[in-house]
């Protein structure tokens, strides 16, 4: 498993599920022995590392938002402003 099939992962999911959690993603990077794809945030937590996030921009840069109070992505919306991050 590398850094593009962990990102077609997660773009799978977020269309199967319509949505995407970080924690989610993380967790299937530890249950599958990748934790060398994660790294650790300034408050101790392990979270997806930046080679991944890259690569899953790639596949839906105009189409995928980060809604960061919760921690996910979900696709975006008409109401949603021109930017990566959405407010919720």
């Amino acid at each position: 498993m590398d850094i593009q099939s962990v990102a077609l992962w997660m773009q799978s999911m977020l269309d199967t599920d319509g949505c995407l959690y970080q924690d989610d993603v993380v967790d299937f990077l530890v249950k599958n022995q990748k934790e060398e794809l994660l790294r650790e945030n300034t408050d101790g937590n392990l979270v997806i590392g930046r080679p991944v996030l890259n690569a899953f921009k790639k596949l839906n840069e105009s189409s995928v938002v980060w809604v960061k109070p919760d921690k996910y992505w979900r696709f975006r919306v008409p109401e949603d402003e021109d930017r990566r991050d959405a407010r919720g």
